[in-house]
């Protein structure tokens, strides 16, 4: 069947104009807000869910591994169903999902009831997440394309961080239940906006590949599981294994099946390109370090003798200085390349994460808090044109799969890194710290060299250059 993208003209255009594209935007904000919440927001609350719903403390991660796990598993998928459908009809039927999903949670009754409606919950958020990046792309001109990257990342940084703050003030007020019924009226005025917003783009006429994606998300899906279940030792280090054999085997079936299609779900064709490539690995490798520092430095602010409350002030600046620097790096993407950037932006994070693996009872709380900034300044600052140079090297009618590849990279990523915080734990149950905010340096690092490598490929020129409806004449 053929492949190739529709050609209305209306769908040629460079970005939407305003004040529509105001609007499309506010709408894919609203949309990243809640699903972004919603991966951190129960965290906090899940010793109260438990004792509400007579659960025990095990039974209860599966109320946010299950919404971590569908995220994971249908985030390529639905990207590709994206290209075939278009990206507007994704997010919407996302947004819907997500909303009666966010229903169903606050109904729950039952810790089974309220795990299958964070899988509903999850279905609705990889819809939403798979093709953001695509809508982002269709929504704002190709020269403001940094920009509003940078904007896009400002989003990200500041909903994941806000999550367990927003919980605890929720949980202060009233039910856990309305950890998710705050979702409904956001989903709603987020179905409005965008039903008359969101831009249109290019559907290609070929069908959808369900053996590839059901051998992406099992891949991927035993891959996390079984990551999580090796990490934490004990009798689940066995099956984690098990689970991480499997996982190796669907993905040699996976690439068997895909590397010959023409579009696949997994895009080998994106892959292929160096520059696409290696963003990619820069991507995941900074997500490492990123998620490494993150889970090892509370223990490690707790070992100083700092309370909860005084663990959250501290780590505050770190989402704070992301939301500085994204912007200003988004825009400095749209004219630099973005391996220098991305480069110097690694730099400053592995700086940051050295200094902090040297802190002691001898440092004051200012002496944190610049590193933590520090390092919310490097990841920003990396972050945006990371983003642009992946999305802007794919051919426009690919913008669902390289959205689709970029947020798979963020969550192998943080994945990655957890795991290794729970070896090193393990490992060296009284040294883990500083060892692991050490390693966590030594990655950005890497990531940084990785990045700078892009400047060596004929294909990294000025990101205007870049040509809307397929990949650069000297990109390989």
């Amino acid at each position: 069947m053929n492949s190739a993208p529709t050609t209305d003209p209306l769908l040629a255009q460079d970005g939407l104009p305003t004040p529509r594209r105001y609007w499309a935007i506010a709408a894919i904000v609203l949309a990243i807000v809640v699903a972004v919440l919603d991966s951190s927001i129960a965290n906090v609350a899940l010793p109260t869910i438990a004792r509400n719903l007579h659960s025990d403390a095990a039974g209860s991660i599966w109320i946010v591994n299950a919404y971590q796990i569908a995220v994971v598993m249908l985030l390529l998928p639905l990207a590709a169903l994206g290209e075939i459908i278009g990206y507007r009809r994704v997010s919407q039927a996302g947004l819907v999902i997500f909303t009666i999903a966010s229903i169903a949670c606050a109904c729950s009754n039952t810790l089974l009831e309220l795990t299958l409606a964070r899988v509903l919950q999850g279905l609705g958020a990889g819809g939403i997440l798979s093709v953001t990046s695509a809508l982002v792309r269709h929504t704002y001109p190709q020269r403001m394309l940094g920009r509003a990257i940078g904007i896009n990342a400002i989003v990200v940084s500041i909903s994941a961080a806000l999550g367990p703050t927003i919980a605890s003030g929720l949980l202060a007020l009233g039910d856990w239940r309305w950890l998710f019924g705050v979702n409904v009226p956001i989903g709603v005025l987020a179905v409005i906006m965008a039903a008359t917003s969101l831009p249109d783009s290019p559907k290609h006429q070929r069908r959808f590949n369900i053996i590839g994606a059901a051998l992406t998300g099992a891949t991927f899906a035993l891959l996390i599981t079984g990551l999580q279940a090796f990490a934490h030792g004990g009798g689940g280090q066995a099956f984690g294994g098990l689970e991480l054999l499997l996982a190796a085997a669907s993905a040699f079936a996976l690439i068997r099946h895909e590397r010959k299609l023409e579009h696949p779900i997994l895009p080998f064709d994106l892959l292929r390109v160096p520059i696409f490539a290696l963003s990619v690995a820069t991507s995941i490798a900074s997500f490492i370090s990123q998620m490494l520092a993150l889970v090892v430095l509370p223990f490690a602010l707790v070992r100083l003798g700092h309370d909860p409350v005084s663990i959250g002030l501290l780590l505050t600046p770190w989402p704070l200085a992301v939301g500085v620097a994204a912007p200003i790096a988004g825009r400095l993407a749209d004219k630099y390349p973005a391996g220098i950037l991305g480069g110097v932006g690694l730099i400053v994070l592995a700086a940051g994460l050295g200094a902090l693996a040297t802190i002691s009872t001898q440092h004051t709380t200012f002496d944190i808090v610049w590193r933590t900034a520090l390092c919310g300044l490097g990841f920003g600052f990396f972050q945006a044109p990371n983003n642009r140079a992946l999305l802007a090297t794919a051919p426009r009618h690919r913008s669902g799969a390289a959205g689709g590849v970029l947020g798979t990279a963020r969550v192998l990523g943080q994945s990655l890194g957890a795991a290794i915080a729970a070896l090193l734990f393990q490992a060296l149950p009284h040294a883990a710290p500083p060892v692991a905010l050490a390693f966590a340096a030594i990655i950005a690092l890497i990531a940084a060299g990785v990045s700078m490598l892009r400047l060596m490929r004929r294909g990294e020129r000025e990101p205007t250059t870049m040509t809307n409806t397929g990949f650069h004449a000297s990109s390989d």
